[in-house]
């Protein structure tokens, strides 16, 4: 099985997902829920972690997780560990719940850190299973929107420090911007390499951090190049031999994609490569 890149960092925020295997329920009620974000605040505890939003779905869940101390790896494994001997446990059960290993997207605080919030929340509106974010239950959107007090797990500061100092104003602007993206357009075709959600300088500080993972096969070959620049700019002046081979041998294009994009046969691509 492929070993995704985890790129990890003091102070990095992911969006974080984990699903099910064979897409079955990792949760049969809510004390299974409620069981799992106390597993989150322990976590959170014991790691110095910060959750600034969460949704528990069905058969997976998302959560918006910050690493003051560059350790998603460590927590990850006591959260998903934890949680599932504790489901075992419960329900006389033994194996994995979850489908292979997480995912885990670093975000641009900066850039996309409100708009990935926002997207985790929306995720029973988008799946049709509630008309409005408030009506599910298992998200942080209620807490952060000053309907019912937060569950221990999540952190509140910093979303609704977006949207002023005031709290109760700032829990109304809060509701505004989720009620504003209700049918949006994703956000996730800027994803760069599978890894990375941020602006071109922040893509190539992750790329820098990656560096030296490029011969590492089992990890995947998008996920190695994380912060490539795109063909239209390695190829957009020159079409050389030595542009192409730089695309193929150093940024990991396949002679398919090359060829396609230059609209021409992989094979002519490949002959251009072998003759630097």
């Amino acid at each position: 099985m492929a070993r995704p890149l985890r790129i990890e960092f003091d102070g990095a925020v992911y969006h974080v997902t984990s699903r099910g295997n064979a897409r079955k329920p990792i949760y049969k009620d809510d004390e299974d829920r409620s069981t799992f974000l106390e597993v989150l605040r322990e976590v959170n505890s014991r790691f110095n972690w910060l959750c600034h939003a969460y949704c528990l779905m069905n058969n997976h869940y998302h959560l918006v997780i910050e690493t003051p101390d560059g350790n998603l790896s460590q927590g990850m494994r006591h959260l998903n560990g934890v949680y599932t001997q504790r489901f075992n446990r419960k329900h006389n059960r033994v194996g994995h719940i979850f489908q292979g290993r997480y995912k885990a997207i670093v975000i641009d605080r900066d850039s996309y850190l409100l708009e990935v919030c926002r997207y985790v929340v929306l995720n029973p509106v988008r799946a049709r299973a509630v008309e409005k974010p408030e009506e599910w239950a298992w998200s942080s959107y209620r807490s952060t929107a000053g309907l019912e007090a937060p569950h221990k797990c999540l952190t509140t500061d910093w979303v609704l420090g977006q949207f002023g100092v005031r709290r109760g104003q700032a829990e109304s602007s809060y509701r505004d911007f989720v009620r504003e993206g209700i049918g949006g357009k994703g956000i996730w075709d800027k994803v760069q390499g599978q890894s990375a959600l941020g602006e071109e300088e922040f893509a190539e500080r992750m790329a820098g951090l990656a560096k030296g993972r490029e011969d590492m096969r089992e990890i995947p070959k998008r996920q190695r190049y994380v912060g490539r620049p795109p063909l239209e700019r390695l190829l957009a002046e020159r079409t050389d031999a030595r542009a192409v081979q730089q695309a193929v041998k150093e940024y990991g294009y396949s002679l398919k994609e090359v060829g396609e994009y230059l609209g021409i046969h992989y094979s002519t691509v490949s002959r251009r490569v072998t003759t630097v």
